[in-house]
């Protein structure tokens, strides 16, 4: 008797239970179904559809069964990130754990201190707010002393000395251009920090250290006017090289391995050599790029302006004083134009 009575219980429990699972599947297909049907192109779950999954997955264990729109994946990220979020919210609203923000009026005095003791750090500058009744930490210091603003008086005055003394220095550099043959050539330069003025430029298919010496000299045919000038550590500027620049009353000034930027200027120009000339032509040879080189040179210090000298050109081109129309005179065979005014 009382196993059958087992029997009837369990038989109505698990007719209640699958009617139970049928109607919650029956419920979440009907919500994907609604879903499908808006009038999106690519359905998109609002929040809703998301809190509803969630709940879906906490309250019945064949979700994942039934779940077409999105992967099951997706919706446990769903409910991870709804936890955080409700944390989050509970973190901001509880009050701030921790020392309180400084005040603007500390801020300022560390920014002070910073810049009227520059060789002053953390530890000094702790000590003197201490002395003034300022309870803030060192730690705290050290990290405002990162933000503080920078003087700009050190780097205007290191800018005037460049200045000043940028008549005397001179650089020197090569670098290499294919033919139409695929051969290398070798062009050498000499450019004045002063007006950016290319001194001297010459074209070799085999660079030497000999080859070198006369081409300086003639850079400085006299007098030189340039105090240092400016090298790297390429192997073709050698021992005797360095000699012959003595030779001249001229200090040759290596720069470090690997860095570029101390030979800005001559780094520039053959940058500008490149993009205005050298990127749209193909030297024949030797004789036809020298000739596009000297061409080149002379665009550059009468016609071409410079950024560095103020929107000038090296060779102090005059401003036209007329009311004309303007003409363009074409340059380096028409890559690039000078423009003038007629007299009126």
């Amino acid at each position: 008797m009382l196993s059958l009575v087992r029997v009837i219980l369990g038989s109505i429990f698990r007719f209640f239970r699958a009617r139970r699972s049928l109607l919650l599947e029956n419920l979440v297909l009907r919500q994907q179904v609604a879903v499908l049907k808006r009038e999106h192109p690519r359905p998109r779950l609002v929040l809703f559809d998301k809190l509803f999954w969630i709940f879906v997955r906490k309250l019945w264990s064949g979700w994942e069964k039934a779940l077409i729109i999105v992967s099951p994946d997706t919706v446990v990220r769903w409910h991870r990130a709804g936890f955080a979020l409700y944390w989050r919210a509970i973190s901001k609203a509880n009050s701030v754990i921790g020392r309180k923000r400084i005040s603007k009026e500390v801020r300022d005095l560390i920014f002070r201190l910073v810049a009227e003791n520059p060789t002053w750090g953390a530890p000094r500058i702790h000590g003197e707010l201490l002395m003034l009744g300022f309870d803030v930490s060192e730690r705290t210091i050290s990290r405002w002393m990162r933000r503080a603003p920078r003087d700009p008086e050190p780097a205007r005055r290191w800018l005037t000395f460049l200045r000043n003394h940028r008549e005397g220095i001179a650089a020197m550099d090569f670098f290499t251009v294919p033919t139409v043959t695929f051969r290398l050539l070798y062009c050498f330069f000499v450019i004045s920090h002063d007006r950016r003025q290319i001194l001297h430029i010459h074209v070799t298919r085999h660079p030497t250290s000999a080859w070198i010496i006369q081409p300086l000299r003639e850079a400085f045919p006299f007098h030189p006017t340039a105090k240092f000038i400016i090298l790297d550590h390429d192997s073709k500027f050698s021992f005797e090289v360095a000699v012959a620049i003595r030779s001249l009353n001229v200090c040759p000034v290596r720069t470090s391995l690997g860095s570029l930027w101390q030979n800005g200027v001559a780094e520039r120009w053959i940058e500008s050599c490149r993009r205005d000339l050298l990127d749209h032509v193909i030297a024949a040879n030797e004789a036809h790029l020298k000739r596009l080189l000297c061409e080149y040179v002379g665009y550059y210090h009468e016609d071409r302006t410079h950024l560095g000298l103020g929107k000038q050109t090296p060779g102090r081109r005059g401003r036209s004083i007329g009311r004309g129309r303007v003409i363009a005179f074409p340059r380096l065979g028409g890559l690039h134009h000078r423009y003038e005014r007629t007299a009126a």
